[in-house]
């Protein structure tokens, strides 16, 4: 290789630098290996290094070049050299960090104000935002009830706030209840939990275990710590999961009741993320109060025996609470009977696990599905509640994933992205009937309001679908299971059929750009495995869109929802207690987050039948 030619390419090799297309290799060879500096007539001399020549650009021109770049690559630009890393940790790279600051979070709420919580540093603000990627910006879901169990996890105070949207009629407010807060420590790291309760001014401090990069399941467990410091965190997630479902449910139960913190008054109605900018000073209190709140706690961590003595007091509890035995002869007799039946099977069941275990004399063939309680706490010098953020392997169907009926987890759904072919992807929300509900039209009863996440799968056939799943509704009964998929459109088959309606509710003309055919949910086979209907779906002005039944007339309208923006206007209600705020696991058709009156009657849009039987 020539000399100019040689030249040229290790002066642009430097500035792999600047575009990110170095790995950390060729940015430490780089570093080290070529030491030049460009005089003013262009050449290049062996006094400056590469490092050298990128601390010499100006802040500015430094900032504006790292937002086309990853933290990993600031990362690794500041292992090439020692001058390079003491620069982009110190005040001068404060800038280039900002950058990628609002490169994790484009529209950052207050931001310069996360960075003073912080203490000036944006190296601790994005490294809380890179480390709460997974959560920022996500829905999670259970399946139960099946009104909807739907939470929003958005942007804090130099925190993440997941927020349910309680299942409610349309209105100007949307009502939501606070489930759990992540805030970041001195050095952002996401560390400090909160958990909520039913009391606006309790706390109930937490850990956040893990948190992998691309978890879809949120578990709530308790982690056992040993040692004096109680910082020192023997991690016991494998362990937790092994104990009874009723073992799990006390052991959190128990830990609720011993780790309450509350809110000083005067910071218990403080918002919890900035609507305006009079909010960023009671919020910087509120954080700080968070902060000493769990640091005195010493962060939820509950002594063993105290953990001990409210398990017995809660078994104690719930046998004094237990129904006496029936006078009747006729339920004795019966009970006696029954009895007596399961001691038969109980006994061969006994039997024929004993012949089993004694003709493989090996120990591995002993029952170990469960972990004993006493097994779980015996190791253990405290003992607190934690956040879990794993990676699963989840089967779904149509955008939804098969949930575990016995596991306080949160799921993830697939939040798809608009884009050119696939543009109506996302997040919508609406009503049935028409005109469209309006939130400030008072003039009429209220509609139950309904959200949609609206994906497109790819079919057998290759044809493209787009499918919309039931992830929230505002009735007072459920009329089909959370998940069900209200209306498929084939994107790929234009609808025949000429929308209903000329005018809307103020004798506008309606204006439809498009419609495809597509079936809409219908009842089939019963509450679970409902049936279908031919409709269209139309896409009218204003982005909204408009499914039709074809037989009956009835018509489910659309517009994309800001969820985000729609909890800062919104309205918060009182929650569940932690547990069962965190996931509710009884099995339930109505609207159990919250005690307020406000949901609709069942909507008759489908089918003139009788709805099926609900066995609960």
């Amino acid at each position: 290789m020539g000399g100019p030619h040689h030249t040229t390419t290790r002066h642009d090799t430097r500035f792999f630098f600047l575009v990110g297309w170095g790995t950390k290799r060729n940015i430490a060879e780089t570093t080290t290996r070529n030491q030049w500096t460009m005089s003013s007539g262009g050449e290049l001399h062996p006094h400056l290094d590469g490092g050298g020549l990128i601390l010499s650009l100006p802040e500015d021109v430094l900032a504006l070049i790292s937002a086309h770049l990853r933290p990993r690559d600031l990362l690794a630009l500041s292992a090439a050299s020692r001058r390079l890393r003491h620069a982009l940790s110190g005040a001068a790279a404060d800038k280039a960090w900002l950058a990628q600051c609002r490169r994790l979070l484009p529209s950052p709420p207050h931001l310069l104000a996360w960075r003073a919580a912080a203490g000036g540093s944006s190296l601790a603000v994005c490294r809380f935002l890179h480390s709460a990627a997974p959560l920022l910006g996500a829905l999670w879901a259970h399946q139960n009830p099946e009104l909807g169990n739907l939470v929003a996890a958005v942007p804090g105070f130099l925190s993440v706030v997941a927020a349910r949207a309680i299942p409610q009629d349309l209105s100007p407010r949307l009502r939501w209840a606070p489930v759990f807060e992540l805030l970041a420590d001195a050095h952002g790291r996401p560390a400090i939990l909160f958990l909520h309760g039913h009391q606006p001014a309790d706390l109930f401090p937490a850990r956040l275990a893990s948190l992998q990069p691309h978890a879809n399941v949120l578990f709530l467990e308790a982690q056992t710590h040993q040692g004096e410091d109680p910082i020192a965190v023997a991690s016991s997630s494998h362990h937790f999961p092994r104990l009874a479902f009723g073992d799990r449910r006390r052991l959190l139960d128990s830990l609720v009741a011993a780790c309450r913190v509350t809110l000083p008054p005067d910071l218990v109605a403080a918002p919890l993320f900035a609507r305006t900018e009079e909010d960023l000073p009671v919020l910087a209190a509120r954080r700080e109060a968070m902060l000493r709140l769990h640091r005195e706690a010493a962060g939820g961590m509950v002594r063993t025996p105290e953990v001990e003595a409210l398990l017995l007091l809660h078994a104690h509890t719930k046998k004094k609470a237990a129904p006496s035995p029936s006078d009747g002869g006729d339920r004795i007799r019966l009970r006696r009977s029954l009895s007596a039946v399961a001691g038969y099977v109980r006994n061969s069941l006994r039997q024929m696990v004993t012949r089993s275990v004694s003709a493989n004399s090996r120990p591995q063939y002993v029952d170990t599905k469960h972990l004993p309680l006493a097994d779980f706490l015996h190791t253990a010098e405290s003992v607190g509640l934690s956040l879990r953020g794993a990676r699963m392997r989840l089967s779904t169907y149509r955008a939804w994933p098969s949930m575990h009926d016995n596991r306080f987890a949160l799921y993830k759904l697939t939040l798809q992205v608009p884009m050119p072919g696939r543009e109506y992807a996302g997040l919508w929300g609406g009503t049935f009937g028409w005109p469209p509900g309006r939130p400030e039209d008072e003039r009429e009863p209220r509609k139950a309001l309904f959200f949609l996440l609206l994906s497109y799968e790819v079919d057998t056939e290759g044809k493209l679908l787009l499918i919309a799943t039931k992830v929230l509704e505002g009735t007072h009964y459920v009329v089909h299971p959370n998940g069900s998929s209200m209306f498929i459109a084939r994107m790929c088959e234009p609808s025949t059929e000429a929308f209903p309606w000329q005018t809307d509710g103020e004798s506008r003309n309606v204006d439809v750009e498009r419609g495809f055919a597509g079936e809409g949910i219908a009842n089939g086979y019963g509450f679970r495995y409902p049936g279908s209907k031919p409709g269209s779906l139309f896409v009218l002005q204003d982005g909204q869109l408009a499914f039709v039944w074809r037989e009956t007339g009835a018509v489910l309208t659309l517009q994309r929802l800001n969820l985000e923006e729609l909890l800062k206007k919104g309205e918060r209600v009182p929650a569940l207690q932690p547990v069962p705020n965190f996931a509710y696991l009884t099995k339930s058709y109505s609207n159990v987050f919250t005690g307020f009156p406000g949901s609709s009657a069942l909507p008759r849009y489908i089918s003139s039948s009788p709805l099926p039987p609900v066995i609960c």
